[in-house]
């Protein structure tokens, strides 16, 4: 493994683009001046959004480049910026500078324009990259702007308003604006089919549940049907876009299976007076829907019959031996007389994630490290928080809250556990190669743990000082990694057939 020089960051913002050719990061800068003033085309504001007039709200295509400009009498201000690099080379290929704090950042599907939200202002900013010189900046009024995402197309832009009120799309080609009413404040409601060419949307009306379905193309309504839901949490397409699953809050289990027509295929309960969903997860191939629930296990449905087939729990003893358990171990390096230094220097007087490490293979039976929920708060540290499949579909990666240090990796053709990794610290994440089953983990510490059907390995990043991993993304080849802490990210490249990921100003080659 080969890991990349470190480079700054904020807000775990860092991106790869989809085609794999760039990757995006945000960072804070202090810079004198104010943005500088452009060529602006304003449309007009003022009038009810319903009339097809503005509603305050104004795009502005601007010739700056987004640099800073010096003016007399003009004091200090802090900008933000933007750099786009190479994800290969890791060179600056863009830099752009933005109002104010960048609290979102996503690329078109056609990786030519990246998208800045900037919440506490309410606007956003969109940079391209053929054309450094245009700029775009949708600035939301009074009406405030809560989320902001990409139309599958790379050229329309949905802003949510504050307390979701309606959905504002915006044209980049034509400048025109369309609204959509009743968006439901939910934890997910909004997706799109795989091809770009449906949106489903979860709506709030009268006290009752909608799903809306429209094409993407003109924005118009194909679709719209009522949810047998009390409360609902989400929406999501099947990777194929034939289904929409709909779940219903945590307060009662209930999953809905939809066509694109809106015809209910069926509706899926495990059981009643508990709290129920806490997470869904479709394979890859749309052949499972895996649901995590608070009681700790995890069932798959099939697509034929939406039937389960299967449901796969979490205890806290391991005693099958067919399972292979691995478990962390520390591997401290060993003491030399004579060069212990009192007090400690900062590295080595920080948390035990410094130090290396290594896996056992443990015997079973084996004991996990389980969490007892306080009974007094909300949203209680229980149930299965997180769930992925492996791009094959041939794996199911979980984590139960209540046993906040464990992985559970899943075999879907034989329906079984096939291993477990135990942590030394919480899992705060875990994502799959986007080509082969390898499984990234990262704990907060300052290592990086690998799992595949040969086996683990756990990672130690170099470099001075601790780096914290907090989070993780793969590019889209699997050949690399970004690695992410609360102020800087590396990259990680990974040996391949072909050899050995490259990057100017490596750091170090370690396995």
């Amino acid at each position: 493994m080969n890991f990349s020089e470190v480079f700054k960051l904020s807000s775990l913002l860092c991106k790869f683009s989809p085609d794999g050719k760039y990757l995006v990061s945000g960072r804070g800068a202090w810079a004198e001046g104010g943005p500088s003033a452009g060529r602006r085309l304003s449309l007009p504001g003022g009038g009810d959004p319903g009339s097809g007039e503005r509603g305050g709200r104004w795009a502005r295509m601007e010739g700056a480049r987004g640099s800073a400009g010096v003016g007399p009498g003009q004091a200090s201000c802090v900008q933000y910026r933007l750099v786009v690099r190479d994800a290969n080379t890791l060179q600056i290929r863009q830099l752009y500078t933005c109002l104010d704090q960048i609290q979102h950042i996503e690329w078109s599907a056609d990786s030519l324009f990246i998208l800045c939200a900037l919440y506490k202002r309410g606007l956003v900013q969109v940079w391209s990259l053929e054309q450094p010189e245009w700029h775009c900046k949708i600035d939301e009024g009074s009406a405030g702007l809560v989320a902001s995402c990409w139309s599958p197309d790379g050229r329309h832009i949905l802003n949510t308003t504050e307390f979701h009120l309606r959905i504002t799309v915006w044209s980049l080609c034509t400048k025109s604006v369309s609204y959509i009413k009743y968006p439901k404040a939910c934890q997910q409601g909004i997706t799109f089919t795989r091809d770009g060419r449906y949106l489903a949307l979860a709506e709030r009306r009268d006290c009752k549940d909608y799903v809306s379905i429209l094409v993407c193309s003109d924005w118009q309504l194909l679709r719209h049907f009522d949810t047998d839901t009390q409360d609902l949490a989400g929406i999501e397409w099947a990777p194929n876009g034939c289904v929409l699953a709909a779940w219903d809050s945590c307060l009662e289990y209930k999953i809905l299976l939809y066509s694109l027509d809106g015809r209910l295929l069926s509706t899926f309960c495990a059981y009643e007076w508990s709290l129920g969903i806490k997470s869904v997860a479709w394979s890859p191939s749309s052949q499972f829907l895996a649901v995590g629930s608070y009681d700790g296990k995890v069932r798959i449905l099939n697509h034929v019959t939406w039937k389960m087939i299967t449901e796969f729990g979490h205890p806290a003893t391991i005693n099958n031996p067919k399972i292979v358990v691995y478990k962390e171990a520390e591997k401290s390096p060993p003491l030399v007389l004579g060069r212990l230094a009192f007090p400690p220097p900062r590295a080595a007087a920080g948390p035990l994630s410094s130090t290396e490490s290594k896996y056992e293979v443990a015997s079973v039976p084996v004991s996990l490290q389980t969490l007892k929920p306080a009974p007094d708060r909300a949203n209680p540290r229980i149930g299965v928080g997180a769930l992925a499949f492996s791009p094959d579909s041939c794996f199911l990666a979980t984590r139960s809250d209540s046993v906040p240090t464990a992985v559970w990796i899943w075999d879907i053709q034989k329906l079984r556990l096939l291993a477990a990794l135990e942590q030394l610290s919480a899992v705060r994440c875990f994502q799959w190669d986007p080509r082969h089953a390898r499984l990234a983990i990262c704990t907060g510490g300052s290592k990086v743990y690998l799992w595949s059907p040969a086996g683990c390995v756990s990672v130690q990043v170099p470099g001075e000082g601790d780096f914290q991993v907090l989070s993780l993304c793969w590019h889209l080849s699997g050949d690399s990694l970004a690695l992410l802490s609360k102020d800087h990210f590396c990259l990680c490249f990974l040996e391949t057939e072909q050899g050995v990921g490259t990057a100017f100003g490596q750091r170090g080659d370690h396995t």
